[in-house]
Order: structure tokens, then sequence, then C-alpha cells
């Protein structure tokens, strides 16, 4: 056995994190951890990388007792990590982070940086990513940050390599790329564990499951020994009745409309609607010009051209403040750096869109006022957390993305842009996600969301349009298919028909 864990506890303060967290890892096995945000699975696997030390409970390594104080000592062992949120040096270059305390250095101890770029360029070339290996990490998408985790991971070597939710942001050519991956260092007889809340990627990698619900081991097994609706009631301890369906209501005026959008080389002409009432999903490939549309419209980056109406008026949004004077809300991709203060209790961030609603005179915050807001919004959205008071950045993933959603929803906003809304949230919050759309939508809100799960775009959205190299090149409407969806992302502007064209 390469790896096995006994009866791990953890505890942060008052909160519960693992009360018995059990798992195996054999040689050339592909072990999938399963179980919803907050169940324990990344400070399971943060405890075996060396990052958080256990209360009490065993690890084992190749039949020894261990016992990480720090990642190095996990690394010099032999086991690395890639992180669901990236922890990469943003200032540094993408060779300089996938060989950071690696480096290669020349017989006087400098830093051979022509070394780690060729190293680097070889790398990626090798595994065909869309990196450069000269790129600052900073500016990279989260995609292309987790690819760098990725190669880092494999520059280092290991006997056991941890996936936290590597796919949550790639597209379906990169998802294919990590798969090959994971079967190279399967067949390399490497142990892998890959956690995921992405159900259909079950078959394609793994083969043994295990599920955490509440902090506790509740089901292992061969993954060929049980379905995915068994995986889905051990995971949320109740039956769940059928995969989501958005009942579209009628749509009224429209609140947002672009006209000619335009900001050159990532949007051309974009125009479009969307009405009160009505979820526009927006589809297509990572570097289609999805978030940068929405970056746009919310005043992030500057347009050089078009115009953008709220409600049938003309408006110029030239920064995020004057977005939110207009009704805008942006749920962002990446919601750790763009759309919380992690260091700030949950109840800061839920207010801190409309601190009028909790000042007194327009000076003194009223921290009643706030308790009573942050614990009405924690009940409406189900966010799992130990008091108002814990900070948002140790939330689990679902519920700091519910803590954004609660913002907006506090501040009372008409437009919302969602960009990747669920990105590695777990099945039960995603319902619960959806579920916060529709009646935003049936509220009168009108929505425009992008995903890169076409399954979630065909359930919850009413038309879908999309992009292809910064240009809307198609528009489809309810009870579409993954196919089309595809043809039109991935075909030139000249090959694509709309809708009301095709015979």
């Amino acid at each position: 056995m390469l790896l096995q864990l006994d009866s791990i506890q953890k505890r942060f303060g008052g909160v519960v994190a693992l009360r018995n967290g059990q798992m195996s890892v054999r040689p050339g096995e592909v072990h999938l951890l399963l179980g919803e945000n907050g169940a324990g699975k990344s400070t399971l696997m943060k405890i075996v990388a060396g990052m958080h030390q256990p209360d009490s409970g065993a690890i084992l390594w190749k039949g020894q007792r261990v016992s990480f104080r720090s990642p190095a000592e996990a690394a010099r062992v032999g086991i690395a990590m890639v992180h669901q949120e990236s922890l990469l040096a943003p200032h540094l270059s993408v060779a300089e982070n996938i060989f950071l305390g690696r480096e290669e250095r020349l017989p006087l101890g400098w830093v051979s940086r022509r070394r780690m770029l060729e190293a680097a360029r070889r790398l990626i070339a090798d595994h065909h990513f869309p990196l450069q290996a000269e790129w600052r990490v900073g500016q990279l998408s989260p995609a292309g940050k987790q690819l760098v985790e990725i190669c880092r991971a494999i520059q280092h070597g290991s006997s056991l390599l941890i996936f936290d939710e590597p796919t949550s942001s790639l597209s379906e050519t990169e998802t294919q790329e990590v798969f090959r991956i994971v079967r190279t260092l399967k067949e390399r007889q490497m142990g892998v564990i890959y956690i995921t809340h992405r159900l259909e990627e079950l078959r394609a990698v793994g083969d043994r499951v295990t599920v955490l619900r509440d902090g506790e081991t509740v089901h292992t097994s061969l993954l060929s020994e049980v379905t995915t609706h068994q995986i889905i009631q051990h995971m949320v301890g109740r039956e769940l009745s059928g995969l989501y369906q958005r009942t579209p209501a009628p749509a009224g005026e429209i609140l947002l409309q672009l006209q000619g959008l335009s900001r050159k080389p990532v949007l051309k002409n974009i125009s479009l609607t969307v009405r009160a009432g009505e979820v526009v999903g927006l589809a297509g490939l990572i570097g289609a010009g999805r978030t940068e549309l929405c970056r746009a419209i919310f005043g992030l980056d500057p347009v050089e051209s078009g115009k953008i109406f709220i409600r049938g008026q003309a408006v110029r949004i030239a920064s995020p403040r004057e977005a939110v004077t207009q009704d805008l809300a942006l749920i962002p991709e990446d919601r750790q750096r763009a759309g919380l203060a992690t260091a700030l209790p949950l109840g800061h961030n839920i207010t801190i869109a409309d601190l009028k609603k909790i000042s007194r005179l327009g000076f003194f915050l009223d921290h009643d006022a706030e308790r009573r807001l942050t614990e009405h919004y924690v009940a409406k959205l189900r966010i799992r957390c130990s008091s108002v008071r814990q900070l948002a950045g140790r939330l689990s993933g679902g519920n700091q993305q519910k803590v954004v959603i609660a913002k907006w929803l506090l501040r009372g906003a008409k437009v919302f842009l969602f960009d990747e809304p669920t990105r590695g949230i777990d099945i039960g919050a995603k319902v619960e996600v959806y579920e916060v759309i529709d009646e935003l939508a049936r509220a009168g809100a009108a929505i425009l969301m992008v995903s890169s799960e076409l399954p979630e775009l065909l359930q919850v959205a009413d038309r879908i349009l999309v992009m292809r190299q910064g240009e809307i090149t198609g528009e489809l409407t309810r009870g579409t298919t993954q196919e089309e969806i595809m043809r039109l992302a991935t075909l030139p502007q000249g090959g694509a028909t709309m809708e009301g064209d095709r015979e």
C-alpha cells in the first residue's frame, strides 16, 4: 500500500473539519475522493500534503507511520498536490513557478533562467498546453494557472499526485489532456488521488472511490461496483429527485442591451439583449472572450467602441463603481481574488456592497443590523459556517460562492453577470445556485451566465449565445444540443448559421 489514512481528525477552532477520515491508495491506482463542499476532502488532502497537521489519527506512507510538518517534507518523500485555488507566485513567470524551490543552478550557485525556460518549454510542448514559459502567471486565467500547477507537480516528480478539482475551469480539450496525463501517471505505477465535483468525469479516470460526508468517510468501493446515483446518495445523505430542469417564465422588458461592443483583440462587434426574467447562457471555448465580455460590461476593462443600454437608456460604464450604480452585479470566475475579501468575516463580505443598509446617520456601522442581514442570507442560501464572524477564506469553495451571490442579493441588483457560477461546487450546492438564479429571474432580474459546462447551460438557460474568438457565432434556443453548441464554438463565423437560418 502506498498511502493509508486511519481515523484522521482535525479541528479549526470550534469547527470540526474531519472526524473520521479513512482512505488508502495503491501504486498504479486512481482513487476518486468525492463529497459535498465542506465534507473535508481538501482538508484531508492538505494533511497528506503537509499543509495541515492532524489532531489525531495515523498516516502510513509505504507501511511506515509518518508526520509531515510542511509541504516540503511531504514533497521530499514523493507527494505533490495540484490545488483547486492557485498557490502560485503571480509576479513570476510560468517557468519560474514550475521550478520554484527547485531552481536549475549553475556550478557557482547562480540560478540558470535559460535552463529553466528550456525545460519548461519542453514540458509544455510535450503535453500540448496553451502556455508560454515566459508568460507572467499573474496575467493567466484560472484555467492557465491550473495548467501551471499540473506542470509543476509533474516536473518535480512524485509517487503520489493529488489533483484537487484540476478540470473545474478547463475546456473540454484541456480536460481530455488532463485525463491523458492521469492515465500516463497510472501506467508509471504512480498513485493518484483525484477530487472532482464533475460526476461525468468519474468513469473516465477512476479505479476506486471514497466518499466523505460531514468530515467522515461514509463509503469506499471499486468504482465498477457502485452507480453514479448511489454515489450521489452517499455524498448528500439523501435522495435527489433527478436533474434540475428550469421552467422558464415569460420574459419582460429589455434590461441589458449591447450594440457593437468591441475591444481589440478580445471582443469584436458584440450585440445582444437580455430581458427581465430571462437567463441567457454564454457558451464557448476558453479564450473565446466570454469572461472579457463580462469584465467590459462591468467596467473592469475599457471598450473601444459600441454602446451599453440599461432599461433602454445608453449608459457609460467606466468603472465597477459606475456599474453598481446602474444595478449591475458581477459574480466573477475567480471568487477568491475578485469576489471576496477572504481575510474579513463573511458578514462584512455580504454587506460590503451596500453599507447604507447597516449604517446609522451615514457614519456609524450598525453591527446588530449587519448580523441580522447576514443571518438572513446565510439561512436563505444555506451557507455552511460556524458563525457570521467566520472568515470568508475559511469557508469551502461552494459556500464562498454563495457569499458572493448574497452580496449582490443584498444590494438589490437587477442585471446579473454570472461567470462560471458553479465552478468547483458540488452537485447539491449546484442545484441550490440554480434555484437562486431561477428565483432572481422570476423576481424580474436579467441574467447573463457564462458556463463551460454545457449540460448546465442546457438545464438553466432560456437562450444560449455562442462565442468564438471574440465574436458571437450563433444563438440557440431551449432544446438545442451540446453538439450544436460545440459546432458554433469551433467553426469560423462564416461556417456557422443562426438558429433561424437552418433548414
